[in-house]
This record gives C-alpha cells, structure tokens and sequence, in this order.
C-alpha cells in the first residue's frame, strides 16, 4: 500500500471470495477488518518511523482489525506482539496478514476493555474512538494499561469521541481511507500519546 509500502495485506476486492463467505455466514457482519482506516495506517506508518519506541519491547494491537498495527510493530522490533480483535474474521485476517509479511504474532479473541489490562509495555489503539460507548470502555483501558507503566499509542483521524484534552500528539500526517494513499481525498490522521 502506498502509505505503508512495507507492509503487504489482504484487502477487500471483487475478487477476494468475501462475497461468498458473507453469503454462507449469517454472523459475517461487516468486513472492516479489510478496509483502510486512517488512525491504523498513521499508527502502523509512525511505529516503523519510531522503531526505537517498541524494539525488544511487549506490545498489544488493541482492535487490531486487518493487523496492520501489529505488523508494523514486529517489522519495528517488538517483541512479543499481540493483537487482539472482537471479530473472528478480523482475527483470521490479522494472522494472514502477518504470515504474508513473515512475522509472528499472537492473535486474541474477545473484547478485552472489559478485562483487567494485560502487562505490556506498549498498547496500540488504532480507530476505537468511532463510538460514544466503545471510546468510554476503551480510555478506561487505556488509562489502566498507563497507570501501570504502559506507553498508550493512539491512532485516529481526529473522530468526535477522542478525548484530546488528555492526549500529546505526536505526529500528524495526511492519508486517504479509500486508498491508503495520500495526495487525492487524503485527510489528516494523527497518532497521539496518553498523558500519564
């Protein structure tokens, strides 16, 4: 992809049999695990910039969707990297993904906002600030992961529920969701820190 050339991913096409298993699966739901989206690819695009921040360090992808995030944080040197998604597809997804790109991660299954914070040293929060609800539940995670040391990553194109007063932005860039390109329909995406 243009934005993150690095990294390879299985995307959704005309030709990449999701019509079929949407068809024979009705819990399919909607495939946004196979799409760009904008705090993913400012987060994967910073971490492989940024590759001191994670090298030999623990990371959890939190949402990690197509697994982009996670990708690019092995490809930076983390290490052990989990990512962990409510979706079974996006889960499958996430680990095709990795294999296309030779690296290893852990894939989990399940909403973890509702668990106590797993020890990491990095959590990567990649577009969970889309909804009122699911933002709630994710600051509170994110601020439990940070009062226990945790560096907080946040990836978002400036969505109505992130909470900026708590945030350090970090870098700024301009990429397109429709082609994870910039230049045409290209919007500003960001990634930010938590604020102990």
């Amino acid at each position: 992809m243009p934005f993150v050339p690095e990294i390879r991913l299985h995307k959704a096409d005309p030709h990449s049999g999701l019509n079929r298993l949407a068809q024979t699966d009705p819990d399919f739901g909607s495939p946004y695990w196979a799409h760009y989206w904008g705090g993913g690819l400012a987060l994967a695009r910073y971490l492989l910039d940024q590759p001191a921040l994670v090298a030999g360090r623990s990371l959890l992808d939190l949402g990690t969707g197509s697994g982009i995030v996670a990708i690019a944080a092995c490809l930076a040197g983390a290490s052990p990297v989990k990512a962990a998604d409510v979706d079974p597809y996006s889960v499958a997804a996430a680990r095709l993904n990795a294999e296309a790109n030779l690296v290893s991660i852990e894939t989990v299954l399940g909403d973890l906002t509702f668990a106590t914070p797993p020890h990491v040293e990095v959590l990567a929060i990649g577009d969970l600030f889309y909804d009122a609800d699911v933002a709630a539940r994710v600051l509170r995670f994110a601020q439990a992961s940070a009062a226990q040391g945790t560096l907080v990553l946040i990836g978002d194109p400036r969505r109505a529920h992130l909470p900026l007063a708590l945030l350090e932005e970090v870098a700024a860039y301009s990429v397109s969701e429709l082609s994870g390109a910039t230049g045409h329909n290209a919007k500003p995406a960001c990634v930010y820190r938590l604020r102990a």
